[in-house]
């Protein structure tokens, strides 16, 4: 936690367009002392870490509380049901039935093409101890890591894969990204940008998973003046701020879900530095409504971005497609997680 506590030092520093915004604020002292309290070993079961950054299928993910689960699976025992109606409301409560039709959507979509990587063969680790995952042929799958497979294979829709060499990642959670780029594209460069406390979350993962020597910690960038993306490790984890300091060429950007946390301020300054590494593709997951307002609830944002904004912000950029279903989420309250790719335009 030293390395985090000098990280949070240096944010303080830094201009407020790389510190948290509003939603961030009181969820990143939340984290904080959490992890403090009790380390990174089992930080993907932590009550803080399940409400901010490791999205889940079953609770808290579902909106239904530990308490909710608790009483109907009382009133299973109370009700004498049989087996297969008592495995039938055992999956709906723990969120595997929605796991598996994202599973089944990404398998679908992958026996569409014949292009590589084969995004069916990834399978999670267990680092972090997670309190959930699901075992589907064999392999492990978190909420998290569906999310992002399904981004993927909404992209190789309409591009290759196998001709990225660079990803860049801002709000990139505890590393689901890095995992799959690590396992899946062995050879293309994954950079991750982030706040602490995650940051230092994803740089944990992401050492432990590949080792402590391959990913250098932000803290040992601090004395750069710049820093060239061609000379990176194959996985990089870097502070908000040091996105100054990047030079190069990306070929994809993602953000999935993070920028909908954020001010518009803060989201624009993020990708004019997107476009200044003249990414050539652009892939976002956004609230279409919008977050919920600060006045509204506990954890909101004072100005909600949507989906139109973001056409807006990425001047020289065309939109190629938006997608909510199959490959993003429709809430039963009618809001759309919604999928936007965007790609540099030749002028």
């Amino acid at each position: 936690m030293d390395n985090c506590k000098k990280l949070l030092k240096e944010m303080e520093q830094a201009s407020t367009l790389y510190q948290p915004g509003v939603f961030w604020q009181e969820a990143s002292k939340l984290m904080f002392e959490s992890l403090n309290n009790h380390g990174f070993d089992s930080f993907r079961r932590l009550p803080w870490s399940l409400i901010f950054f490791v999205p889940t299928y079953g609770s808290p993910g579902s909106s239904l509380s530990g308490k909710h689960i608790e009483s109907l699976q009382e009133w299973i025992v109370q009700q004498n049901l049989n087996s297969k109606q008592t495995q039938l409301l055992s999956t709906f409560s723990s969120g595997e039935e929605r796991a598996l039709a994202d599973y089944r959507t990404l398998v679908a979509s992958e026996y569409q093409t014949s292009l590589m990587p084969r995004l069916v063969d990834f399978s999670e680790s267990t680092i972090g101890e997670p309190k959930e995952q699901f075992e589907f042929d064999g392999k492990r799958y978190s909420r998290s890591a569906l999310n992002y497979l399904l981004g993927l294979s909404f992209f190789k829709k309409h591009a290759d894969l196998d001709n990225i060499g660079i990803i860049m990642e801002i709000g990139g959670g505890f590393g689901t990204m890095g995992e799959i780029v690590y396992k899946l594209m062995p050879t293309t460069r994954y950079i991750n940008i982030d706040i602490p406390p995650t940051l230092c979350c994803s740089t944990y993962y992401l050492q432990q998973l590949v080792g402590r020597t391959e990913i250098k910690h932000p803290l040992e960038f601090l004395s750069f003046t710049s820093i060239q993306i061609e000379d990176l490790n194959l996985i990089n984890v870097f502070a908000s701020w040091q996105v100054e300091k990047l030079k190069g060429k990306i070929d994809l950007f993602v953000n999935f879900i993070s920028f909908q946390e954020m001010e518009p301020e803060i989201v624009e300054n993020y990708l004019f530095h997107v476009s200044r590494l003249q990414a050539e593709w652009v892939l976002l997951r956004n609230m279409r409504e919008g977050k919920p307002l600060k006045a509204q609830r506990r954890f909101g944002v004072d100005k909600p971005i949507y989906s139109e904004d973001y056409a807006r912000m990425l001047e020289g950029y065309e939109l190629v497609d938006t997608n909510v279903i199959p490959f993003g989420f429709k809430t039963v309250d009618g809001f759309h997680s919604e999928l936007m790719l965007f790609k540099r335009a030749v002028y």
